[in-house]
């Protein structure tokens, strides 16, 4: 049987998968602002680019432009950018380079993490680190799955995220 894919999804879904973002976030700020306040800033403003730059130049050529997607994105990006060209969502393909910004926004405060730990053991950052992986990790795979791609319409119509993550090896 076949999932119907969704034209606007529920609030639920799209609360469920910002709050699994803002964790990712929140935790990354946190591990990173062990070193200092400015590494923190940078953090965030580079959080703030990586979200600027998908809802502009993703957002805009999607299905959900102006809609609810799970992530709540292609409705915010309708109130910033004017609408791009939907036969253009698939020019290019997806690669590990291009999926790096995005894991570097787990990798970052993980690595600092680490090192921080090296050099003085703090059991709250400890902590934090593991529930960074298993947000990372699980959380991400769990609204991804459940959720945002399973009934995705975008998806269904051509997604280079899709094709990338579900190639036949």
């Amino acid at each position: 049987m076949e999932t119907q894919s969704l034209v606007n999804f529920p609030f639920g879904m799209v609360l469920l998968s910002n709050v699994v973002s803002l964790s990712i976030y929140g935790l990354g700020f946190f591990i990173i602002h062990k070193s200092g306040w400015i590494y923190a800033d940078i953090y965030l403003l580079y959080i703030l680019i990586i979200e600027f730059r998908v809802i502009r130049n993703h957002c805009t050529k999607c299905y959900y432009y102006g809609k609810t997607c799970c992530f709540g994105k292609g409705k915010i990006s309708s109130w910033i950018f004017k609408r791009g060209d939907p036969a253009k969502f698939c020019d290019k393909e997806m690669t590990w380079k291009d999926l790096m910004p995005d894991t570097l926004i787990s990798l970052i405060p993980f690595v600092t993490g680490i090192v921080l730990i090296i050099i003085k053991f703090d059991f709250i950052l400890l902590s934090a680190l593991i529930l960074l992986v298993l947000i990372t990790t699980m959380g991400n795979g769990f609204i991804r799955g459940t959720y945002a791609y399973k009934y995705c319409k975008q998806r269904e119509m051509g997604c280079p995220a899709e094709l990338f993550f579900n190639k036949v090896k």
